[in-house]
């Protein structure tokens, strides 16, 4: 019938490449490139063509097609499928390279290194001795054409034609019958007296001793160049006499060679062997010596060969993350490694990995995947920021741990490209005031203002109106003096999106109040900027047709090519101030000296002082301004020139230290985080917001001034109201038809940043909470009181030495 018909070859599920042959071992093999059809996934096929008259090549083919499919070893070239008809037998394998091929192109490339030839010996010789000491086979083919590379750079032993058991129940060894392939047969093979004793694997590792010769030295022409070590280095010179020898007694075990190769300052004593050889095994190994291993890995990368990393390196590290809890210190390898990768392969194999990193709970690795953001975000798209990664984000600027909270704000500098409308102008913008507002820390108070300085050109017109000038504003009046600095090169940084009604009436008069500020590097700042904006202004005002254009990108859509100059001022802006925050950050709070304690803003007369900073020497007021001054100006002179070359004001010092002490930071209480960074500066952050609310900058920084409307006309002068005496009962109160009236409560402003107050709910609500505390206290009293009361009215007094029974 018309199915016994069909041909094999055609159904077979691989199909070879139109490409010519590779060129595989001499016999009679052909090696081919192919593919599955199924998958596209490149695989390499060894072809044999029966022919007539050539019954002997068949029947070793046959064997070759028996051992290859039933020998399994990680060392040993791995058989995937295979045809046998009467035409044809057809053996699927890995995809692999001849290793003479391979030498061959890395030569042209600049040659293997030392470590990559002793680790490709290394499983040569490792897959002999399994199968002379395991099985007890001879391979009787070891030569340069028998060994193969795959993809990672993995040697694997094949040419399994002429094996024969050590036992000599399958017959003697096969005949070969080809010149190029009996010149590494041993000379003893030549002696057919039974006087040449020797041991089962003295041939095979004779023709090792070959293989070596050829690696370093290239083709054999004769036996004799043996006698020549030539390129073969001296580590491993003594361990190639000993192969090589005439005596085929003294010929060591596949075994003991690896083991003296192995030994302290040998050829396979290396970093590159050993980090294999713990690949191999990392399945068994401890969680301690996993962690341990991948700490150390990174380090060590970038001496590897890139395809070992990408295809060997690679499926381990993202198989120790899905499968073996291996957590954060996967992090660093695995972004090193993915710098090997295509965008394309990127995409496939380590974003899907770092989505998942996002959603973890472990703080450690959460903190890992903010500091290493900077690699890896140019692959992320923009549904996937705002959908899998940013709701996770968000979450550290809740954190109880200030790192974490630092790094969240600095990783918006990356994400606020791709972050959608409500995510950049509604919800981090929520989150970014209650930092500026009400963080314990600082430096982090500090980064905000300038994250936001750096983000501003994204942020739409709206926005940047209602957020700009009040976040920077309330910058200015922070007890923390580089977030004063941070304030005033905010509005610098972002001078092309204010009006000039703007400059004028809001951001002028603050930057005018700081020209007084107790820290001069404060000080400065603001001088710089108000000639800034004084110069902008009286260029239009000499030129009232410029207006259009200074002003052209104020009403503009947000657009990321608008942050360019933004993004050099912030960068100017950004590390003048690190370098004095990290320096407050890196100072332990117990030994800082008293110079490096930052002064608060003064408070007016009649209000409470607020705590000062804790020092361990006590400072006078002159004392500290001639301090003061010295530092300002040995930092200014030392800083002048390179505010781009220094980093951030940061936590990150402290990251490290917090994340190996900290057991569980979601349980710990602001008081007592482990990890906690104190600076000299920071009070209570109730006594630092009592200190702003006594200057009046709540009110001042995040709502904009009202003007004062005229009286209507009728209202007497305050010099003709009659004071002291009383007025007629007809007549209502002048004051009442005032449209400004003082109010003891502040009018919540509609362009005020985050539009919540967020201070009077929660002041609102801790009032009501002690007022029905007190409530129920007194109703408690009152029932206590009532039954001692009915107790005594029922029993009478007691009588003298009467005992109370109850």
């Amino acid at each position: 019938m018309w199915f016994f018909a069909r041909d094999p070859v055609r159904d077979f599920p691989f199909e070879l490449s139109p490409e010519p042959p590779e060129g595989g071992p001499p016999g009679p093999w052909t090696l081919h490139r192919g593919r599955k059809k199924a998958t596209g996934s490149a695989v390499s096929i060894f072809v044999y063509d029966v022919k007539a008259g050539a019954e002997e090549q068949t029947q070793v083919a046959k064997a070759a097609f028996k051992r290859l499919k039933t020998l399994r070893h990680p060392n040993i070239l791995a058989y995937i499928d295979g045809l046998e008809t009467e035409k044809c037998l057809h053996i699927v394998t890995e995809a692999v390279t001849p290793l003479g091929t391979y030498l061959k192109a890395r030569a042209e490339a600049g040659g293997l290194k030392e470590q990559e030839l002793s680790w490709g010996l290394h499983q040569i010789v490792k897959a002999l001795s399994f199968l002379v000491n395991d099985c007890n086979l001879i391979h009787n083919n070891v030569c340069m054409a028998a060994v193969f590379v795959d993809r990672a750079g993995e040697w694997k032993l094949g040419g399994l034609d002429y094996m024969y058991s050590a036992q000599g129940n399958g017959g003697g060894p096969p005949s070969k019958g080809i010149p190029e392939l009996e010149q590494y047969d041993p000379p003893e093979l030549a002696d057919h007296s039974s006087r040449a004793v020797k041991e089962k694997w003295s041939a095979d590792m004779w023709r090792l001793g070959c293989l070596i010769w050829e690696v370093f030295n290239g083709s054999l022409p004769r036996a004799a160049a043996l006698r020549n070590p030539g390129k073969i280095p001296k580590s491993l010179v003594t361990h190639y006499c000993e192969l090589v020898g005439a005596n085929p007694k003294v010929r060591p075990n596949p075994a003991r060679f690896l083991q003296n190769c192995r030994a302290p300052g040998g050829f396979m004593s290396n970093r590159f062997v050993e980090t294999n050889l713990f690949l191999e095994e990392i399945q068994i190994k401890e969680p301690a010596e996993k962690q341990k291993f991948f700490q150390e890995l990174s380090k060590s990368l970038d001496s590897f060969p890139e395809d070992f990393c990408r295809h060997k390196v690679l499926p381990q590290l993202l198989t120790a993350f899905e499968f073996g809890n291996a957590g954060a210190v996967v992090l660093t390898p695995l972004f090193k490694v993915g710098k090997f990768l295509s965008a394309e392969e990127y995409q496939q194999k380590i974003i899907p990995v770092v989505v998942k990193m996002f959603s973890s709970t472990d703080r450690a690795m959460r903190i890992r995947l903010l500091q290493q953001m900077e690699q890896f975000i140019q692959y992320l798209d923009e549904p996937t920021v705002n959908t899998q990664i940013f709701p996770h984000v968000v979450h550290g600027f809740l954190d109880t741990n200030p790192a974490i909270r630092e790094q969240t704000v600095k990783s918006m500098l990356l994400l606020a490209p791709k972050l959608n409308e409500t995510n950049l102008n509604v919800e981090l913008m929520k989150h970014f005031a209650r930092l500026q507002a009400k963080d314990d820390q600082g430096p982090i108070r500090c980064n905000t203002t300038v994250c936001l300085g750096k983000i501003g050109s994204y942020l739409s017109a709206t926005t940047r109106h209602r957020v700009l000038t009040s976040a920077f504003s309330r910058a200015t009046k922070d007890p923390f003096a580089p977030s004063r600095v941070a304030g005033v090169l905010g509005f610098a940084a972002t001078h092309n999106l204010y009006s000039m009604d703007d400059c004028a009436h809001k951001i002028l008069p603050v930057l005018c109040g700081l020209t007084v500020d107790p820290e001069k590097s404060v000080r400065d700042q603001a001088f710089k900027t108000i000639r800034s904006f004084l110069s902008k202004l009286e260029s239009v005002s000499e030129d009232p047709t410029q207006l259009a254009e200074v002003e052209k990108d104020v009403h503009a859509a947000s657009s990321p090519g608008a942050g360019g100059a933004a993004a050099s001022w912030a960068g100017w802006a950004v590390t003048g101030v690190s370098s004095l925050t990290s320096k407050l950050i890196r100072a332990h709070p117990t030994s800082m000296p008293s110079e490096t304690t930052v002064t608060q803003r003064p408070v007016p007369e009649g209000d409470a002082a607020p705590p000062a900073a804790v020092s361990d020497t006590p400072t006078t007021s002159g004392h500290w301004e001639t301090q003061e001054e010295d530092k300002d100006i040995a930092e200014d002179s030392a800083t002048a020139d390179r505010w781009d070359d220094e980093d951030w004001g940061s936590l990150e010092q402290e990251a490290e230290s917090v994340l190996a002490q900290q057991d569980d930071w979601s349980v710990k209480g602001p008081g007592n985080r482990a990890g906690q960074v104190s600076h000299p500066d920071h009070r209570p952050l109730e006594s630092d917001w009592n200190s702003w609310e006594a200057e009046g900058s709540w009110d001042q920084g995040w709502q904009e001034p009202s003007s004062v409307e005229p009286p209507p006309e009728g209202t007497r002068p305050a010099s003709e109201y009659n004071w002291g005496g009383a007025e007629p009962s007809d007549k209502g109160d002048p004051f009442a038809a005032l449209s400004v009236r003082p109010s003891a409560q502040p009018r919540p402003d509609p362009d005020s940043w985050g539009e919540d107050s967020w201070e009077g709910v929660e002041a609102e609500s801790r009032q009501v909470k002690a007022e029905l505390a007190r409530k129920k206290r007194e109703e408690r009293r009152r029932e206590m009181e009532a039954k001692r009361a009915e107790k005594k009215a029922t029993k009478g007094p007691m009588k003298l030495g009467a005992r109370k029974l109850d």
